[in-house]
């Protein structure tokens, strides 16, 4: 016969005598702690905060010293998404006119969307991507009145253009690989990529800021 089963033993040990008496009291000592702190509001939207250095915000497609972009259109952020957020379209370079390019080597984004209403802004996308051309900012106000709204597109994730970058699309530097490119060897736009650009596209704005990088660049060559 099999003997009575025995009766249930807490594995912690419960307290006794003043400690005993006070536990239930000590449980509450993180809220009556702060009922005598002073309150802190915060006044957002009219003072705002800075977020920490590696926040996850927005996401950003960023460029190339010379102006081409990062993206490469493989797809790998969008598999890498576990929320199914992100949506790329790859494109050969070589359909572009006169040797142009979008990125180096052989792809670009042709599409790029990201659905805020579905990220969770975990960051693997960023992980996921062999040339960092996907990178998170530290911009968090992405609030807005429509769905529609909040699935942005490539041209509102693109990097903006910085002072002697020259718009894409536009050849490559002459007698440089994309390897060149991912190495971080390329320091900006030279003179054969802004004659280019001024045939093609005369009126780009982006002309006068490259030309004169590209001139400083050659002058600071040609002083070495």
């Amino acid at each position: 016969m099999s003997e009575d089963p025995k009766p249930y033993e807490p594995l912690i040990e419960q307290p006794s005598g003043l400690a005993g008496i006070f536990a239930p009291v000590a449980g509450f000592g993180v809220t009556l702690s702060s009922m005598f702190r002073p309150t802190v509001t915060e006044q957002y939207p009219f003072e705002k905060v800075p977020t920490k250095p590696r926040y996850h915000g927005r996401h950003q497609l960023n460029r190339y010293a010379d102006g081409l972009e990062k993206c490469i259109g493989c797809e790998l952020c969008a598999w890498a998404c576990p929320a199914d957020a992100i949506y790329v379209e790859g494109a050969d370079n070589a359909a572009l006119p006169d040797g142009a390019h979008r990125s180096p080597g052989e792809r670009y984004g042709s599409v790029y969307q990201i659905n805020y209403l579905r990220c969770i802004f975990c960051g693997l996308c960023i992980e996921a991507c062999p040339t960092r051309a996907l990178t998170m900012t530290n911009e968090y106000e992405l609030a807005g009145p429509t769905r529609a709204g909040l699935i942005w597109e490539k041209d509102d994730l693109l990097a903006p253009m910085r002072e002697g970058m020259l718009a894409a699309p536009h050849p490559m530097v002459p007698d440089t690989t994309d390897t060149d490119y991912y190495r971080g060897e390329i320091a900006g736009p030279v003179a054969e990529q802004v004659e280019w650009v001024t045939e093609h596209r005369p009126d780009d704005p982006t002309i006068e800021s490259a030309t004169a990088a590209a001139q400083a660049a050659a002058s600071d060559q040609a002083v070495r």
